[in-house]
């Protein structure tokens, strides 16, 4: 039987998108099967979820897996190969409104001991970098829900577990055994030596989320929505230590990009490293129900941020990460300036791995070289002009970055 899900919101969306029909005829458009099961033999992709609902230290850890067994189950949980695939909002919302969440409740330092079972099974799977076959009894009928967050990926029904068992035997990876048995490794250094060992953002988020990383006497779970933003910062920073090293690119570079209807507008300059985010929200998007047109911005100057970018929030972090990522390659260090637009095609937030996979998606493009900084600025502004009819002059008049590299330099006296 097919039928339309109910979708349940966490507080921050549910009052805006309720009073928006554009919205609820489209997710009234995606059906799925429905589920009655309160017992099944599955498999997980692997993936753990840590949800942020309850009061804190109090955590509910969830073990995501589909009502029955999936041959392509680590799909459901692939973001690069969304990306690189072009996956659309229903292809991925099909993966994702099949995972039930049979979660159950502890304590976020539950896991300084070995005395919670249903936390040590959950601990074995999400360690694992293959799919891993699990039986769930829960304690009731599960109800035809898709969960949707403002930070992380929508899930399916959610449910308390009554059983967990592991029916097969996880693969755990050598390095992550040695990040998981080193006691004295700080858990930045955990996130860095993974990620030279090849671990991508969402499996380092998830492995710092169910409390492997850092000092034994330290660990801690820690909610999937905040581990995300943490491991795009850490990575970033990393990365960033290298750039300041590069010299300076030789031409200003323009980047143009999308994803899911996330357009990316990128100017590199030959400037020291200054970093600013403009994003821009269009009348029928995700993020803006109203019929003005809304814009948020954050900036890090060279000496970096004492402060979270409360304005552009994960979508700060995980747009530097990839910005980073490709001064890396290079090897130059310059100063970026983003115009980020969501439009109405971005109709149901998927995360931040949107805004990460749109930014890397721009970047490789090739791009268009400038030697003469006003020409440059004048065609990044003119190209958001011709694309959406949006005049951004007023918007650039307040830039930080544009103010900054306008200052004289030392060299120049």
């Amino acid at each position: 039987m097919v039928k339309i899900p109910e979708v349940i919101y966490n507080s921050n969306l549910k009052k805006n998108l309720l009073a928006r029909p554009d919205f609820a005829n489209k997710i009234t458009q995606f059906k799925v099967k429905e589920i009655f099961k309160d017992e099944f033999f599955s498999n997980s992709p692997p993936s753990i979820f840590i949800g942020s609902a309850l009061p804190y230290p109090q955590v509910n850890v969830g073990v995501l897996a589909p009502p029955e067994k999936k041959e392509d189950i680590s799909l459901y949980d692939n973001q690069k190969y969304w990306a690189e695939n072009n996956l659309d909002i229903y292809q991925i919302m099909e993966f994702r409104s099949s995972l039930i969440n049979s979660r159950f409740r502890t304590d976020v330092k539950a896991v300084r001991t070995n005395d919670n079972r249903f936390l040590n099974l959950a601990r074995e799977i999400g360690m694992s970098i293959k799919p891993v076959d699990v039986e769930v009894k829960l304690k009731k009928k599960i109800k035809l829900r898709i969960n949707i967050d403002d930070t992380t990926l929508p899930m399916g029904p959610r449910g308390r577990v009554e059983k967990l068992r592991v029916a097969s035997n996880p693969k755990v990876s050598s390095h992550v055994d040695k990040v998981y048995f080193d006691a004295d490794m700080k858990a930045i250094e955990g996130i860095n030596y993974l990620s030279k060992h090849g671990f991508d953002e969402n499996a380092l988020s998830k492995l710092l989320s169910i409390g492997i990383m850092g000092q034994e006497k330290r660990r801690v779970l820690v909610p999937t929505r905040w581990s995300i933003t943490s491991v795009d910062s850490m990575l970033g920073n990393e990365l960033l230590k290298q750039v300041k090293q590069f010299s300076l690119l030789n031409n200003y570079l323009f980047f143009y990009g999308h994803y899911l209807g996330n357009h990316y507008f990128v100017l590199f300059l030959p400037e020291i490293y200054n970093y600013e985010l403009f994003e821009t929200y269009l009348p029928g998007s995700f993020w803006n129900p109203t019929s003005n047109i809304n814009i948020s911005t954050d900036f890090e100057p060279f000496r970096g941020r004492t402060r979270y970018a409360e304005q552009t929030a994960g979508g700060f972090y995980a747009t530097r990460l990839a910005m980073l990522e490709y001064l890396n390659k290079i090897k130059r260090q310059g100063s970026c300036l983003i115009v980020r637009i969501e439009t109405p095609d971005y109709w149901l937030g998927l995360g931040v791995f949107v805004v990460r996979e749109a930014m890397r998606k721009t970047l490789l493009n090739k791009p268009l070289e400038f030697n003469d900084k006003n020409k440059a600025i004048e065609f990044f502004r003119k190209q958001i002009f011709d694309k959406f009819k949006l005049d951004i002059s007023k918007t650039l008049e307040h830039s930080i970055l544009l103010d900054v590299i306008k200052q004289k330099k030392i060299f120049d006296f």
